[in-house]
């Protein structure tokens, strides 16, 4: 499996110590999110050079409600620890894909070459 459980213990590991991080915020009890899970699972195998994580909403309750999220599937997306996108709704492969290839894509500078440019 490519995908990760992630839980509030190591969110901020997981999205410091990779560029592009995925999160899938479902819901066992959630059609929408049952269709959306193979979608998700394929991309993750496509793509071993993102980080792809599954937030269960009810057993990460604390977790969801910091992360504001009032439906699932909810889909939010790092760059370099900045999140880039944040929507509600399962999509389709190709829709998975289109995001993914944007969020590679992106360029966000490092905080430490702001540090460095801000110096000088």
């Amino acid at each position: 499996m490519a995908t990760h459980e992630i839980t509030s213990a190591n969110l901020a590991d997981a999205v410091e110590k990779n560029d592009v991080v995925l999160l899938d915020f479902w819901a066992t009890w959630c059609p929408p999110c049952r269709a959306f899970g193979p979608v998700y699972e394929q991309a993750s195998e496509q793509h071993p050079d993102v980080f792809f994580g599954k937030v269960d909403v009810d057993q990460q309750q604390e977790l969801a409600a910091q992360a504001q999220i009032s439906a699932v599937p909810t889909l939010i997306v790092f760059k370099k620890g900045q999140v880039v996108y944040s929507g509600a709704g399962a999509l389709g492969s190709e829709q998975l894909e289109d995001l993914i290839g944007q969020a590679i894509a992106l360029e966000i500078p490092d905080e430490a070459a702001d540090d460095a440019a801000d110096a000088q």
